[in-house]
């Protein structure tokens, strides 16, 4: 019996609906770029309204600006709307507007308007993009999930549209999953935007490797392929909201070309590697077309695509906290079919049953975001169209909150007309901020890194300055009968070093009482059984670590290390002193965080459940590279401190939480973390721990290269 057509869509949303649901019941610390405005006195902005008056923004940890875009029935856009025609509610409550201004960006300067400014530098794009009467627009080609002739055909289509549509004074970006944001650059230059349309070329199952990032995972199957593809699109279009959301608090519009996301692929494209594509002779479902067409196939389909809807929900739960709306376009235009004729044959139910998921992706990250969705239209245009409109025309209302200002919640926002026959468009929401931020932008050093800060950045220098050979990591944690459990771990800054490699070190700690804690090699036996990974294929790839572990009393310690290279010979030497903690006292206290790193997900699957791994001593990671780390928190008695973690700037700003896996079975505390939203550059993590009478925070500093 078949199932009709609307089962699987009307899942799909409902579980989109219930992973938004939780995702606003989360009450992570949140990042004070975000919806807050950042000055705590009030301030005035220069933004000429249409009878030539000077409104009055207010500012505060709680005020909080809504854009709202009104349209009738024919979604036209309304006008003429007062301050009383509005109504704003934040978490059901109703709110005093007290800032109201209608903005409409018109075709045609006023009079005497200043002429566009150029773009030298990100000083230049920061000023423009945070004017209200600037409009910005990046076009996001999500290459992955193109066809070759639909990329060009979506190119060609862009070209003439934004040829006649773009005003002098539009910031225009184009980005493509695997662009680093620091290369994204908006521009007034819109030519050179234009001239980067004409070069659109989709790579959708087609899995020749482009760059050497592609190579690392060309050989695996379609389906670890596609789900790759999908973590970087997506990752990559997360890292944009957050991008746009430190330019303007201002609605931002994303042009997102794809035809969807799916982690399902059909029997038929089932080839063991991808890169020989989906013809060779080891799928034996290559010829069937039917292969597909059957209740376990469904299923499995409907769990892989489950999974999907939680880094959707990332997505747009980045753009509504940044204030971003998207607006999907498939370039397939009226779609048909999933599949062509290039590929096996797929049966036309599943053909017809994975192009509804994949374009229900589409539709759910407008949706969600206040954008719109183009999808079957063969003429682009009537959307686009209504992208610029509603990026032309809005009224900018302000009020101060009657909420908790300062507790680190998602709060709802609702704009209701009084009006009958309209419909609002507006965000969703923001994320307060903590008391803690509110008293740092209080102070007047409020952009001069914290202390403590510079001190976890200082300690990325450590390794150079401990010498040219190896890098060490000594972290302490609760050991037994009152001591401190010390785990010392040291690895070679490069393996193509000339000349005489370090094989080993001979290590003697030392406390101040002059006893010994430890002495002896590391390693003792056969080297590769201190690596760090585990796994044929990792053990290969892994450089070689080792680690010592040993017990001391709390005070300061001196560990000698003798670096010693083939037959004993020293190479260098180094001491190292630190001062280890007592974790018996009754405050609130964190071990020392350690970083494990995987570089395949493959990899990952063998680290994240080993707690025995060696955890790395290098801080310099790639954006590539999904990183763990780990740390225990103690605290007397039997109460479980309240732990979070979130991601800071180098200058100690909070940029957006981070998900914790709690403690259980004696086992550490764990954060799962991808990076490759992230620019290269230094970053800090930050872990809190709140007891009923104590709260205590710890900070890591570590570097992303390309």
């Amino acid at each position: 019996m078949s199932r009709p057509r609307w089962v699987f869509p009307l899942v799909f949303f409902v579980i989109v609906l219930m992973a938004s649901g939780q995702a606003q019941q989360r009450s992570p610390a949140p990042d004070q770029s975000l919806n807050i405005p950042q000055e705590p006195a009030e301030t005035e902005s220069q933004a000429e309204d249409q009878q030539g008056q000077v409104p009055i923004f207010r500012g505060g940890i709680n005020f909080i600006r809504v854009d709202a875009i009104v349209t009738d029935a024919d979604s036209e856009l309304v006008t003429d709307l007062t301050a009383d025609d509005f109504e704003i509610l934040e978490d059901g409550k109703p709110q005093s507007i007290e800032s109201f201004q209608f903005i409409e960006i018109g075709a045609v300067p006023e009079p005497g308007a200043e002429p566009p400014r150029p773009i030298f530098n990100r000083d230049d794009e920061e000023f423009e993009a945070a004017r209200a009467d600037v409009r910005v627009f990046v076009i996001f080609f999500d290459d992955y999930h193109v066809r070759r002739e639909n990329g060009i055909r979506a190119g060609r289509m862009l070209t003439e549209f934004l040829e006649n549509n773009l005003m002098p004074n539009d910031l225009v970006g184009i980005m493509y999953p695997l662009t680093p944001l620091f290369d994204l650059r908006l521009t007034r230059n819109h030519a050179s935007i234009i001239n980067a349309l004409q070069d659109l070329q989709g790579v959708k199952y087609e899995y020749d490797p482009r760059n050497a990032f592609e190579a690392e995972y060309s050989f695996y199957s379609p389906m670890v392929v596609e789900r790759i593809r999908n973590d970087v699109s997506l990752s990559g279009l997360e890292a944009l909201m957050i991008r746009l959301g430190g330019l303007r608090e201002g609605r931002k519009h994303v042009l997102l070309i794809s035809e969807g996301y799916s982690n399902y692929v059909p029997p038929q494209l089932r080839a063991i590697n991808a890169e020989l594509g989906a013809n060779v002779f080891d799928n034996p479902d290559r010829l069937n077309p039917d292969a597909g067409d059957n209740p376990a196939e469904e299923v499995f389909e409907f769990f892989e695509n489950s999974t999907l809807v939680l880094d959707l929900r990332e997505v747009f739960s980045a753009a509504n906290r940044f204030n971003t709306a998207i607006y999907s376009l498939d370039p397939r235009g009226l779609a048909v079919s999933e599949f062509d004729f290039s590929q096996p044959t797929v049966s036309m139910r599943t053909n017809s049953r994975i192009l509804r998921s994949s374009q229900d992706t589409l539709h759910v990250l407008a949706e969600e975001t206040d954008g719109r969705a183009i999808i079957n239209q063969n003429d682009f245009v009537p959307g686009l169209q209504q992208m610029v409109r509603d990026a032309s025309a809005y009224y900018l209302l302000g009020y101060n909150s009657d909420q908790a200002a300062t507790d680190g919640k998602f709060h709802e926002i609702e704009v209701r007309v009084k009006r009958e026959g309209v419909k609002v468009r507006s965000r969703k929401g923001y994320w307060a901020i903590t008391e803690r931020d509110a008293t740092r932008a209080l102070t007047s050093t409020i952009n001069d890194p914290p202390t403590a800060v510079d001190t976890a950045l200082a300690a990325l220098v450590e390794p150079t300055r401990r010498g040219r050979l190896v890098r060490t990591w000594v972290g302490t944690s609760r050991g037994q009968n009152g001591k401190t459990r010390v785990t010392f771990v040291w690895e070679p800054t490069s393996e193509e070093r000339r000349g005489d490699q370090p094989k080993r070190i001979f290590l003697t700690a030392v406390g101040d009482q002059g006893g010994a804690y430890y002495r002896g090699r590391s390693p003792e036996g056969d080297q590769n059984a201190w690596r760090g990974t585990t796994g044929s294929q990792a053990v290969a790839a892994a450089p070689i670590v080792t680690k010592v572990e040993f017990e001391a009393e709390p005070g300061n310690m001196q560990m000698r290390l003798a670096i010693e290279g083939e037959g004993g010979v020293v190479l260098d030497r180094d001491l190292i002193e630190i001062e280890i903690p007592d974790f018996t006292g009754p405050a609130v206290v964190f071990s020392t965080p350690s970083f494990v790193r995987a570089r395949t997900n493959i990899e990952w699957k063998e680290l994240v459940k080993d707690w025995s791994v060696v955890p790395t001593a290098s801080r310099e990671f790639r954006r590539t590279d999904r990183l763990l780390v780990r740390f225990e928190a103690y605290v007397s008695g039997a109460e479980i401190p309240d732990v979070r973690v979130r991601l800071l700037n180098r200058g100690g700003g909070p940029m957006y939480p981070l998900e914790v896996q709690p403690a259980a079975d004696g086992r550490p505390y764990q954060v799962d973390f991808m990076p490759v939203n992230l620019p290269p550059g230094e970053y800090v993590i930050e872990l809190q721990a709140t007891t009923l009478e104590d709260e205590t925070t710890e900070l890591v500093a570590f570097r992303l290269s390309t």
